[in-house]
């Protein structure tokens, strides 16, 4: 897969990647977005963990260290700090969704609410 570096060396992940990893399962999707954002439209299974509120909850996603985690806000600021934090808790495989939902939804991918 062609990953891009970002900012601190986090990792990004464009929409149709993320699909692909997705789609073989065992994949956590975590949308960092305030919990209204979320109640709007998710991408579907995602977990919301507010950015806010990683730091204290990160334990909540444990079993996830070794397997893909992509990260998911709006444009894809947050889920760059997000996946930074991950990456230091020894997640190996958190990357972040670049351009975010808003990108997700761009390119005709479906959310939910």
């Amino acid at each position: 897969f062609c990953l891009s570096r970002g900012l601190g060396d986090v990792y990004k992940r464009q929409a149709l990647q993320a699909t692909q990893i997705i789609n073989q399962g065992k994949t956590l999707i975590l949308d960092v977005r305030p919990a209204a954002d979320y109640a709007a439209g998710h991408i579907r299974d995602a977990k919301n963990i507010p950015l806010k509120e990683l730091k204290g909850r990160v334990a909540e996603l444990e079993k996830f260290k070794a397997r893909p985690v992509i990260v998911v806000c709006s444009k894809g600021l947050q889920s760059n700090k997000a996946t930074a934090l991950l990456k230091k808790e020894g997640f190996t495989e958190a990357t972040s969704l670049l351009g975010g939902l808003d990108a997700w939804q761009s390119q005709g991918l479906p959310v939910t609410k």
